[in-house]
């Protein structure tokens, strides 16, 4: 009873995350999309660019995490970007994905013409002033340093990354490969990646709450239509090379326990198989319930905790399964662990309920993610970003269409030894 009562829950709750929108799009580019939501008296804007980390030189990496920071150095006409937005009641943050930038406001609605004016003065405008780059600078290699060269397993990305990926520039995480990109940072490559990447034709603009569309058009044509479009940048990423053999790294640090990374590739976020192998990865390690937690954690207890989950990128991503070991157990034994319980699931298959218990817990996370209209107003950037704004109300659908079968078909062609990369972390 309390299964069926749990998916009546979840299923009589779907109608919700349906999330109605409106779009235009100005003469310089810049994508607008417009959802109204009268039942609170807030207000979102959310400014996605189409940059992220993917986008940098080899040589010159973490500029698109750096400029997060610089966009909150202050702008021609605004010296302090906090101050006007907190005399109104306004909130705001940033990050940095592979992928893309995102920026957002919450005000109170009727103060929304704050944060247009916010938004638009540093994309027209940004402050160059070489002691806010120094400032920002020293910010970014601190926290470089402390959450991932003096926090322990902090380093795990900038191992892993480069030894799964040998050409895509995914091979970098957004903080960068090394703290010297950012210590050599000149004004001139800040200038140029500004001019190149910061631009409203290669941005979208979602603005959410208690607003309507007649609105949010007057204001957007009033403080960006003004804004010139620049050129683009066209996107010509090297593709990644199959992987054809197991690949291993062994590290040594002063960590509390030995840790297991496996890195396998998988399909991009617009790939049709890219839901069958996310629930392929939440059956194996998604919570309490998962195969590796049961037989591995809960089980053997060769781990004292282990999970599976994916990267979600656009282009071809990871599906990572990662864990600390047990006192007494190493790695070599830990990992033959792991593939015992690989083999196990893609030999004997699964119930058609397991299938469906993971998709339900899938569900209820976007149901209730998108109860807050900040996470509403960044999903539907996203969607627009991909090509579409309405994914964000397909992918309900598009979980449930997922077969056994596919399922089955993403293990045996993710799950491969030639398609690991594997980052075996001993504490000494």
């Amino acid at each position: 009873m309390q299964k069926i009562a749990a998916n009546i829950f979840i299923f009589a709750l779907l109608p919700l995350i349906m999330i109605n929108f409106e779009s235009f799009e100005l003469s310089n580019g810049l994508r607008v999309i417009v959802h109204e939501d009268h039942t609170t008296p807030m207000a979102v804007l959310n400014i996605l660019y189409d940059v992220g980390s993917r986008d940098e030189q080899e040589d010159k990496t973490g500029f698109a995490h750096l400029f997060e920071h610089l966009m909150f150095g202050g702008s021609k006409h605004i010296p302090s970007y906090d101050e006007p937005l907190q005399r109104v009641g306004g909130d705001n943050n940033a990050f940095t994905s592979p992928d893309i930038t995102n920026y957002y406001i919450t005000v109170p609605a009727v103060n929304l013409e704050t944060a247009f004016w916010l938004e638009s003065d540093r994309m027209l405008s940004l402050s160059f002033d070489p002691r806010v780059l120094e400032v920002q600078r020293s910010v970014v290699i601190e926290e470089f340093k402390q959450r991932y060269l003096n926090q322990p397993y902090g380093d795990v990305m900038l191992k892993l990354r480069p030894l799964a990926y040998e050409k895509h520039p995914y091979r970098w995480p957004t903080i960068g490969k090394e703290i010297s990109h950012i210590e050599q940072a000149t004004m001139d490559d800040v200038k140029s990646f500004f001019a190149k990447h910061y631009l409203p034709n290669n941005a979208t603009m979602v603005v959410a709450g208690n607003v309507t569309v007649k609105e949010v058009e007057r204001l957007a044509k009033k403080w960006f239509g003004g804004i010139a479009a620049g050129h683009k940048p066209e996107r010509a990423l090297p593709v990644e090379p199959v992987q054809s053999a197991r690949r291993v790294l062994d590290v040594e640090a002063k960590v509390p326990s030995d840790g297991l990374y496996m890195a396998f590739h998988m399909p991009g976020r617009l790939d049709s198989a890219y839901y069958a192998s996310d629930l392929l990865s939440d059956m194996l390690g998604r919570g309490k319930s998962s195969r590796l937690y049961n037989e591995l954690v809960e089980g053997e207890k060769i781990f004292h905790n282990l999970n599976a989950y994916v990267t979600g990128s656009v282009d071809p991503g990871l599906l990572m399964i990662e864990g600390k070991t047990s006192d007494g157990i190493n790695l070599e034994e830990a990992e033959n662990a792991v593939w015992r319980v690989i083999e196990k699931f893609r030999s004997e298959s699964f119930s058609a309920g397991e299938l469906d218990k993971v998709k339900n817990k899938a569900e209820s996370t976007l149901v209730f993610s998108e109860v807050e209209l900040l996470n509403r107003a960044m999903n539907l950037a996203f969607a627009t970003n991909l090509g579409n704004a309405d994914l964000v109300n397909q992918e309900v659908e598009q979980l449930q269409r997922v077969t056994k079968e596919e399922v089955l078909q993403q293990a045996d062609s993710i799950l491969r030894e030639s398609n690991v990369s594997v980052l075996k972390y001993a504490a000494v």
